[in-house]
């Protein structure tokens, strides 16, 4: 049993941020019911490549069901509602006004099921002058500050290549309802969950602006790679546009040992590096000499000896080298998942292990694949039922051949 086991969720998110939240649900074991549009489903399905099954999608909306519902006919706006006692939590990440336009807000659904806990998730919260504005990943990651911090000191902001302004967070929103479950099992009490994309993305800012702002009275200073050499970036062989290691001397014995393991004892008599205000003064100097060491190695050979030795360091690890890297194998962080229709996937874990509990993985949903399952788990529907629901449109289901091909058995940690 996951440790949610006995929460079960109504997940009506579309693209990452929403699908993020929802997808940690239901690796930490809850049931998850992803609702989508017939035909089309979460936009993500045919992210940069106009299928029903992207990557983009799959790697998203692990563990989770699919059902298949036209939320703008009256009869599918009904079969929502009428599914909503059987769920704890409901999540939704729309652009602004869906919700209230189909009618399905919390006052809605509270007043039929009062024990709900109704998240919801938009860039810049339903109040503000920002409210009915849009927003994407890196809208939230603009508007949050990331990237005025991101860059090089004589260049000019720069977008950062994750993604946590959606699922940093979508992380936030899960622990969140987490929070909210316990409430419920307490009191049996349901509440409102709202975060802001914006919002959520300034908690990942909190070492910049402690460090540097001044209480916000100061503009904190783009520095690139660089701290204080060599803390800093360094170029490896043979050459590759990652091969590449950052390397972090934040104490004197780390400097110590830094010294010791590159063999250059004169390092610590020189006096252009023998302390810290010398060692940022004289940077250039110090990162040419580094660099000549790191550059008759190669990126894992240099993580390896400064690693060992105890300074932090680690190779650019780029996304071959993730789902190739011997660390994650042997932590059986690396997953193969078999889907009907796109065979084996690979995908990276989840990164929480808890010893009473096993994380299963799942492929991501067929359109509508749970369709009949969860009429029938849900409001006691016959075969019939379902299928005149599908025959007028308000419902669909995969093509029977696809939804009978077997998912195989989980994977677990």
């Amino acid at each position: 049993m996951g440790a949610l086991e006995s929460m079960r969720v109504l997940d009506m998110t579309q693209y990452e941020a929403g699908t993020s939240c929802t997808q940690a649900l239901g690796f930490m074991g809850a049931t998850v019911t992803k609702i989508e549009r017939p035909g089309t489903g979460d936009p993500g399905r045919g992210v940069a490549r106009g299928t029903d099954n992207a990557p983009y999608f799959l790697n998203w909306n692990s563990n989770k069901r699919s059902i298949a519902l036209d939320l703008q006919s009256e009869r599918g706006r009904d079969l929502l509602l009428e599914m909503v006692p059987h769920y704890d939590v409901f999540v939704e990440n729309y652009g602004p006004g869906v919700i209230e336009k189909l009618d399905i807000g919390y006052d809605v659904m509270s007043s039929i099921n009062p024990g709900i806990i109704y998240a919801r998730l938009k860039g810049f919260g339903l109040s503000g002058p920002y409210s009915d504005y849009k927003s994407y990943d890196m809208i939230a990651q603009a508007a949050g500050g990331a990237f005025s911090v991101t860059g090089e000191a004589d260049g000019p902001p720069m977008r950062p290549g994750y993604c946590v302004g959606d699922s940093g967070t979508g992380m936030q929103l899960a622990f969140a309802i987490t929070s909210a479950f316990v409430h419920k099992l307490e009191t049996g009490k349901g509440q409102e969950i709202e975060i802001s994309m914006q919002e959520a993305l300034t908690y990942y800012m909190r070492t910049p602006i402690a460090n540097r702002s001044n209480w916000g009275k100061e503009v904190v200073p783009r520095s690139g790679n660089r701290a204080v050499v060599p803390t800093d970036l360094f170029p490896c062989k043979p050459f590759g546009p990652n091969d590449w290691v950052y390397i972090m001397v934040q104490t004197s014995r780390m400097w110590d040992t830094f010294c010791a393991v590159l063999d250059r004892h004169d390092f610590l008599t020189d006096p252009r590096w023998q302390d810290v205000e010398g060692r940022r003064e004289n940077g250039d100097s110090l990162y040419a000499e580094v660099s000549k060491w790191t550059s008759q190695r190669t990126k894992k050979e240099v993580m390896s000896e400064l690693g060992a030795a105890g300074v932090p360091c680690s190779a650019v690890l780029d996304t071959v080298d993730l789902f190739n890297d011997p660390h994650l194998l042997e932590r059986d962080f690396i997953k193969t998942v078999p889907h009907p229709t796109e065979g084996d996937l690979t995908l990276l874990g989840f990164a929480p292990r808890m010893s009473a509990h096993e994380i299963e993985f799942r492929a991501a949903p067929l359109l509508g694949q749970h369709t009949a399952e969860v009429l029938q788990e849900d409001l006691g529907m016959n075969h019939d039922e379902v299928e005149n629901l599908v025959s007028e449109g308000v419902v669909a289901e995969p093509p029977r051949d696809l939804s009978e091909i077997p998912t195989g058995a989980p994977n677990r940690y």
